[in-house]
């Protein structure tokens, strides 16, 4: 089973686990990229994604293309794009699989090729008023 989304909603890591649950999993594997207040010791007050019209296929394709090349059951991946709260998941990752080792190396093969390939944008506002946009997530 594999999931991989761009969404709105709310997500979580837990949340996602649960999707995959299954008595063949040994491991399981998880990866949550949240929101935090500060950014280059600066304090941020508040941070939007934009996402591409192409991000929900991108984000598909990655998914599926490494979940093909490591030996795993399942597969949920889901990144957040609007304003999102301090505090609250932005991008999320959870593979199942036997063992440990490919769940582990799935898990961090998706969470960097998704940062690298995904085409979406993390706008900043600062609590000095000043902002930044970057690139990748």
């Amino acid at each position: 089973m594999i999931t991989a989304l761009v969404t709105k909603e709310k997500i979580s890591v837990d949340s996602l686990a649960e999707s995959l649950k299954t008595n063949q999993a040994g491991a399981v594997a998880s990866f949550s990229g949240d929101v935090r207040d500060n950014d280059a010791d600066k304090s941020v007050k508040s941070l939007t994604y934009e996402v591409h019209p192409s991000a929900q296929g991108v984000i598909e394709e990655i998914t599926y293309r490494i979940a093909a090349k490591h030996d795993v059951i399942a597969v949920a991946v889901a990144h957040r794009y609007g304003e999102i709260a301090m505090g609250e998941t932005a991008f999320a990752v959870v593979v199942t699989a036997v063992h440990r080792g490919p769940a582990f190396a799935a898990c961090e093969e998706i969470v960097s090729t998704v940062k690298e390939e995904l085409p979406i944008w993390k706008y900043q506002v600062f609590a000095d008023g000043t902002n930044e946009w970057v690139n990748s997530a």
